[in-house]
């Protein structure tokens, strides 16, 4: 092999490297076992960065991967493409409290996201990278922090393209033990950030509330075969900047079954989650989240989850319920049909701002039908009814000082998602 080929291989495996699907489940990716392409090891006497042979896979839905001598690298994408009707037809052209279908009678870029990773025998780093409508949602609630003559401010503005950025070590050849730290995603309920791993186009009220990331410090252990622990210790809710003093903790136990069908976990996260000064205290909010995933058989999934929490205010006690349940049907190989319904209920003592909407009860219903005409592209069509205790979503002509009118919201979107 030509020298300035070798080199050419060695940019490239140094350029590639990514985290694939959801980050909460870690599992390393490592040399794959039936490579597309080999690179032959450099001839022998002259001098190479490659000294070992290097594997090259590209598999639909898996990315890129390089395997080298200093481990793996994987780089892989998506996008998210979308048309949505609002029924309400706001003429400020929103769609309310929606993650990430926020747009009425447009077509609009959702997200699109660029996914590096590296994975070694101890070692292992991701970094993705995004760009759309989702990361302005997902950091509308970034605490905006000012900055002096020295040290510069920070905000949404400044954090939205990076979805996640993790650098963590493995003590064990089992990779049984491991520690991160960085900017994650949250490992609070079932569904994903990235649409190409969930089986709706919108997302639940539960998902839309909670968190979307963190970042901080999580170790996990596998105890067993089926049992895995996890804890970890954040700057907050939804904080890549803390706005307060405090840092908040996170808890986890799951279970998968030997047949691998079904799954759940039990996590708890508390902290101190308003920011500095807050009229309404330093009450530390306590939150318990209970999920469970079951492959009934081939062509039918279920998922459920139930989550509630507590915080003590300078006002009173503070409070919330929800719940979510979906299910999903494999019609023919190519053809899905999904449904769910949530509620989420909330309590706020007068005097306190609520902790998550302005109304005290929101439910919607979402049919979902996705046709797969190539294994890395999804079509997917989904009508979805929202409905709240108080006005809560916007509706034909939307007064100027912004205020919502509707307490009702319907939408019908149209939307694909492609990756490699």
């Amino acid at each position: 092999m030509y020298p300035g080929a070798r080199w050419a291989v060695a940019v490239l495996a140094v350029a590639a490297g990514s985290a694939r699907g959801q980050s909460q489940q870690d599992a390393g990716l490592g040399p794959s076992e039936d490579a597309g392409v080999v690179l032959a090891p450099a001839d022998a006497g002259v001098p190479s960065p490659v000294e070992a042979p290097v594997a090259v896979t590209a598999r639909a839905g898996e990315g890129l991967q390089v395997s080298t001598p200093v481990g793996t690298f994987t780089l892989w994408g998506s996008a998210e493409l979308f048309y949505q009707w609002n029924f309400n037809n706001p003429s400020n052209g929103l769609t309310q409290f929606r993650a990430f279908d926020t747009r009425h009678n447009t077509f609009g870029i959702q997200n699109v996201v660029l996914g590096t990773r590296w994975d070694a025998r101890h070692a292992y780093a991701r970094l993705t990278l995004q760009a759309g409508l989702t990361p302005f949602t997902s950091y509308l609630a970034e605490p905006a922090l000012g900055g002096s003559a020295g040290a510069g401010a920070t905000g949404p503005a400044f954090w939205h393209f990076l979805q996640e950025a993790v650098v963590g070590w493995v003590f064990d050849d089992a990779r049984r033990f491991k520690v991160a730290a960085g900017l994650f995603l949250s490992p609070i309920g079932p569904e994903a950030m990235n649409l190409k791993d969930d089986w709706f186009w919108s997302r639940s009220n539960l998902f839309y509330g909670l968190p979307f990331y963190h970042l901080g410090v999580a170790a996990s252990l596998a105890l067993t075969e089926r049992w895995t622990v996890s804890a970890g210790v954040v700057n907050g809710w939804l904080n890549v900047v803390d706005n307060n003093p405090e840092k908040s903790i996170t808890l986890k136990a799951a279970w998968t079954s030997p047949r691998e069908d079904f799954h759940l976990h039990v996590l708890y996260f508390g902290g101190v989650e308003r920011p500095a000064g807050a009229p309404e205290g330093r009450g530390w909010r306590h939150l318990l989240d209970f999920v469970s995933t079951w492959q009934v058989n081939e062509r039918v999934a279920m998922r459920f989850e139930l989550n509630g929490g507590l915080e003590p205010t300078a006002f009173g006690l503070a409070g919330w319920a929800a719940a979510q349940l979906g299910i999903r049907l494999q019609l023919v190989p190519w053809l899905f049909l999904a449904g769910r319904g949530d509620v989420f209920f909330e309590e706020t003592p007068a005097g306190a701002a609520p902790i998550f909407f302005p109304s005290p009860v929101v439910t919607s219903g979402t049919l979902t039908l996705e046709v797969r005409p190539l294994e890395t592209v999804a079509l997917r069509l989904e009508y979805r009814h929202d409905q709240a205790g108080a006005p809560m979503y916007f509706g034909g002509a939307v007064p100027a000082d912004g205020r919502a009118t509707f307490a009702l919201q319907d939408t019908l979107t149209l939307g694909v998602v492609a990756w490699f």
